[in-house]
């Protein structure tokens, strides 16, 4: 469990010595390998990822203490640990020093955080985790909330997904797209909707944790498949647009690289490509869980049928 806990940590320490960058700005055209040290240094991004780190560490400890016969599982703690790392890629690494200056990284970005980091995150079974190792009253106090009016209907499978594709197209066709490049305040409310609503996204998807929805493994396929065609639309819509859309782009002073119309569209055909390549390991993921749970359910039922026939034998 101190792995977990050590991978925001060691994106401290390489965050550190690098140079402090501003959100975006002030970072040289990328030549490798001096791209590889541009990590930027954030306090607040930091300390989040070893709250939720130490936080997860400390419950896995726990559970493993209280139940030595049934711990959680370390797969599930590395999957966790890897959610965790990628956002600390996404929030601290070259592709934050240069999501400002290319939209296309920023685009990079958001792919990270929401078709990589969420579903790790999820797999990492974090509210299953939190219920074991919770006493008595703060798990009432956490079933309460799962079965709140407020969490039934925003994890409802239709409702979660429109978030999810209102979110984006939200984002990136206003003007608040463009005011998150130039309010450091902004962005970080832009990355929280982003990935709060990535989690909502795959919740019922993955169906890893307790929901107050149970989703049948051919809805979760369908749920999955369904996303394709938003996502792919959106990404075309941006790389067929004509002109810049975002006034930061179009004017922030850079002598390298592709030009911003050129970089938005590349940006729309990361989105597009990637965005679909991402449901699809989804959709291959869920198919495996629901072999599994057939597989699970065949045992089940052939011991119970032997144990009847025992039965009637005597």
């Amino acid at each position: 469990m101190r792995r977990i806990l050590s991978l925001p940590i060691l994106a401290l320490l390489l965050a550190a010595p690098s140079a402090v960058l501003a959100h975006g700005t002030g970072a040289p055209s990328p030549a490798f390998p001096s791209v590889l040290l541009t990590w930027r240094f954030d306090p607040i991004a930091i300390a989040m990822l070893v709250a939720a780190g130490g936080a997860y560490a400390w419950a896995v400890r726990r559970v493993n203490r209280a139940h030595p016969g049934n711990q959680h599982p370390a797969y599930r703690s590395w999957l966790f640990g890897g959610g965790l790392a990628t956002i600390g890629v996404a929030l601290l690494s070259p592709v934050e020093a240069y999501e400002g200056l290319l939209f296309s990284v920023h685009m990079v970005q958001h792919m990270l955080l929401q078709l990589v980091a969420a579903p790790l995150l999820l797999a990492g079974a974090p509210i299953t985790l939190a219920l074991r190792a919770s006493g008595r009253s703060v798990r009432k106090l956490l079933l309460s909330l799962l079965q709140s009016r407020i969490v039934h209907v925003i994890s409802f499978p239709v409702i979660a997904w429109v978030l999810f594709a209102a979110v984006n197209w939200g984002w990136h066709f206003s003007v608040l797209y463009d005011q998150a490049l130039e309010n450091q305040a902004l962005h970080y409310f832009q990355h929280a909707t982003f990935l709060g609503a990535a989690l909502l996204f795959w919740w019922p998807a993955l169906g890893v944790d307790p929901s107050p929805w149970r989703v049948p493994h051919p809805v979760r396929l369908l749920y999955l498949f369904m996303a394709m065609p938003q996502n792919s639309f959106l990404g075309v819509a941006l790389m067929s647009a004509s002109t810049v859309l975002y006034p930061h782009y179009r004017t922030n002073l850079r002598d390298w690289g592709l030009t911003p119309l050129e970089d938005q569209q590349l940006g729309g055909v990361i989105m597009w490509v990637v965005g679909d390549l991402a449901f699809l390991a989804g959709m291959a993921v869920v198919v495996a869980l629901w072999m599994r749970h057939e597989e699970r359910r065949t045992v089940r039922l052939d011991a119970r049928l032997a144990a009847e026939r025992a039965a009637r034998r005597e």
